[in-house]
């Protein structure tokens, strides 16, 4: 099975470049399922209900949440309605939406999403991300109920991040860290045979400060005092990511490979014969 998974999308630029490639890359790579972080989509706080449609219509087959899940207010009514969206597992009790769902791909086989949040840094005491994956993990057996199970890792640091991968080692095929915007070079294979990477990055603009406008950013940092609100960077956006393609035996990837298209990064994909 391909699978593409796509970090955090921000803003205009980064909605601008998952409708302008991903839809070509569905059909160059030959994708069987895509998995897009939108948590920061709608002016960089949050995902709103006509945002996620436009995800959805550009060829993903579930986003992803995090954080700020909630900060549109409408998406605490759209998600109920919307299944193929998953908030993080541990975010709060009573919260909307679920936090991990089974799905099925174009030729039936089963993909399990799961997001959760860390701890670590956090402005908010979230609940131990481990033992909210535990009792998922154990109730779909990879290579079994589930051909590809994908984890979302949505936090702060690279530790806890490698943590929940070596956690998660054999049991899914991926897992992935979000948040950061800032894509890390250590996609691999971990010891028994999950893909892992530390952060896929962004998609959006990376000539900014973590995909926002870089005059507020810096401002703050020099001067230690705000002036105005923090607004996306709307230049030409990089869509970041990561491929596998997986055995449907036993749900491990064959391959783990960074993505990087369009925008000022280096390009990099798989390379299709």
């Amino acid at each position: 099975m391909r699978i593409l998974f796509l970090g955090d999308v921000m803003g205009r630029a980064g909605r601008g470049a998952v409708a302008e490639h991903l839809p070509r890359l569905r059909k160059e790579w030959r994708l069987d399922f895509v998995v897009v972080n939108g948590e920061n989509a709608s002016n960089g706080m949050g995902l709103s209900g006509d945002h996620a449609k436009g995800l959805l219509e550009a060829g993903a087959d579930c986003l992803t949440l995090g954080d700020h899940a909630f900060d549109q207010k409408d998406m605490l009514q759209f998600i109920e309605g919307e299944s193929r969206i998953i908030r993080p597992v541990n975010f709060a009790k009573g919260a909307p939406g679920r936090g991990h769902r089974m799905f099925t791909d174009a030729r039936g086989r089963k993909v399990l999403v799961v997001q959760v949040l860390g701890q670590v840094f956090m402005k908010r005491a979230y609940d131990d991300p481990f033992s909210a994956v535990e009792p998922i993990l154990k109730a779909h057996p990879l290579g079994g109920q589930a051909q590809a199970i994908i984890v979302d890792m949505h936090c702060e640091a690279t530790s806890e991040k490698m943590a929940m991968g070596h956690y998660c080692d054999g049991r899914a095929s991926l897992i992935v860290g979000t948040h950061t915007h800032v894509p890390t070079g250590d996609a691999m294979l971990l010891p028994s045979g999950s893909g892992y990477l530390t952060d896929a990055g962004m998609s959006g603009d990376y000539n900014s400060v973590i995909g926002m406008d870089k005059a507020e950013p810096m401002r703050r940092f020099i001067t230690g005092m705000v002036k105005s609100r923090f607004t996306p960077a709307n230049g030409e956006a990089t869509l970041s990511g990561v491929f596998i393609e997986t055995d449907d035996r036993t749900g491990l990837p064959k391959e783990i490979i960074p993505v990087r298209q369009g925008g000022k990064l280096q390009a990099s994909g798989p390379q299709m014969g």
